[in-house]
Formats: structure tokens, sequence, C-alpha cells
């Protein structure tokens, strides 16, 4: 018999699988249940409601992509390549077969207005990334990280939307090249003092 924790982690991967594939509204629990195998008053008794199992879902997602994000960049040890790296690992996911764009974009435009769970779990993760590339910023003695973080966090973001819409790892590769120009201008040093004036 599977213990309270191993069911709930077949649940969450049957959804997680469902609800990026397909969509959070479009899939039913009785999809779950089948997915899973578990019926469905023990998903219920595991997750109250539906919002309860895609919340779960959403931070099961923040988990995955924060470890496999920071696993790439740890990979370097020169700032600006760590910077760099969030692109490339970028890259890698939405070339695979198993891209379906960002997940807490997704959720958040289908459930944004009717679910303050799904709101709270969405800016989170945005705002816990944001603060990782803040961190790197920090790395490579940008004279304002905050700023360069914003700008990264707005290109990461925005490859993941054009790569989804146009089915294509090329809005990664843009935005890696936007970044490096970005760093140039973040890391530039100041110019020097004009002793004539």
């Amino acid at each position: 018999m599977d213990s309270d924790a191993t069911t709930e982690a077949r649940i969450l991967s049957a959804a997680d699988a469902l609800f990026y594939a397909h969509g959070v509204q479009t899939v039913g629990m009785d999809r779950v249940r089948d997915a899973s195998g578990v019926s469905l008053k023990k998903i219920y008794k595991c997750f109250p409601s539906k919002g309860a199992l895609v919340e779960a879902y959403l931070r099961r997602r923040d988990r995955w992509a924060r470890n496999a994000l920071e696993e790439r960049v740890s990979r370097h040890t020169d700032p600006e390549e760590r910077v760099l790296a969030v692109f490339d690992w970028l890259y890698d996911w939405v070339d695979g077969p198993d891209f379906h764009g960002c997940a807490f974009i997704n959720a958040f435009g289908e459930l944004g207005a009717d679910s303050q769970g799904v709101v709270d779990a969405v800016r989170e993760h945005k705002g816990a990334v944001r603060g990782y590339l803040r961190d790197l910023a920090h790395e490579t003695g940008a004279a304002e990280p905050e700023w360069l973080a914003s700008q990264l966090a707005v290109l990461l973001d925005g490859a993941m939307s054009n790569a989804s819409i146009t089915d294509s790892p090329a809005p990664a590769a843009h935005a890696r090249s936007a970044a490096e120009t970005l760093l140039r201008t973040a890391t530039a040093p100041a110019p020097a003092a004009d002793p004539a004036r």
C-alpha cells in the first residue's frame, strides 16, 4: 500500500504532466484520477479542491525550474558566463519536445483573475527567479544590479512566451544576445573624468 507521500507524489506527477501540456482549465479531476491511478476520494483527501492541486502543481514546477536553472548556472565560475548560462538553460529547455511555455504565465492567464492562490504562487516564483538574477547581477559587479536583474527577468519571460508562440528556440538565442549587450552596458567602467575640466 502506498504511503500518503507516495500517493501525493503520484497525483502531483499526473497533474503536472496534464496541466502543463493541456492547461489547467481543460483538465478535469477525472483525467487526473485516470492518469494517476488514484481514486477521486483519495485525491480530494490529499488536495481538498482542484485549486489546491493547481497551487501544489505550481509549487512543484517552481522547485523543478529553480533547481534546474541553478544546476546549469553552477557549471560556470565566470560571473558573466553564469548570467548567460541562464539563457543557455532556457534554450535547451524550449528546444525540447515537452516545452509548452511558462507554466506560471499560462496559469496566471487562465486563473489569475479568479484565484488568489494561483496569483500568489506565480508572484512568489517570479520574485524568487528575479532575486536569483539579482544575485547573479551582483556577482558581475554591475553598477545597478537591481536594474540589470529587472532587464534580465523581462528577457527571460519574453523569450519563454515567444518561444511558445513561435514553436522555436530562436527567441532564447535572441534573449541571450540581448543579455550580452546588457552585461556590457551594466558592467562597463565609468568614463574617466576629464582633467581639463
